[in-house]
């Protein structure tokens, strides 16, 4: 069985519980990490740039630096640019997701109010990055229940 290791960068306190619960119930072995801001997540990153984990779940709105910050400096960074970045957010905006996508992140979940769902779009983005760790085609890039 694969150990998924996960990083969840998201403020919500609520959310992060959500998205903690939702994990223990799929039926996969996975050690998961988390942080409350872009700042954060960025000196974790640096800090352990050779332990990377295999795949990040990015929030937008965070405080003192943003998802979209971070995923364009993930992105930039040599040692960086390869983790897989889900972005994880409220937001439905089409252009925000083609932006995104643009930039090089790898999927996007739009946080599901049902908790069946986000188990659901959770272990549909571990198994997806566990098999392809590339950017899919832009018609793939949205993951829903």
């Amino acid at each position: 069985m694969t150990n998924y290791n996960i990083l969840l960068a998201d403020d919500d306190d609520d959310d992060r519980s959500f998205f903690i619960d939702a994990l223990e119930e799929l039926p996969v072995d996975v050690s998961l990490q988390t942080v409350s801001n872009g700042a954060e997540l960025m000196q974790l990153l640096n800090r352990d740039a050779l332990s990377l984990p295999q795949v990040l779940f990015l929030d937008l709105n965070m405080p003192r630096k943003s998802g979209f910050e971070c995923l364009e400096e993930i992105k930039q960074d040599e040692k960086l640019k390869q983790l897989p970045v889900i972005i994880y957010s409220t937001s439905a905006d089409s252009d925000v997701i083609d932006m995104l996508y643009k930039k090089g992140a790898h999927y996007y979940i739009r946080k599901p109010a049902q908790f069946s769902d986000l188990k659901s779009v959770i272990h549909k983005a571990i198994t997806v990055v566990g098999h392809q760790r590339r950017q899919p085609p832009k018609e793939k890039f949205v993951i829903s229940p």
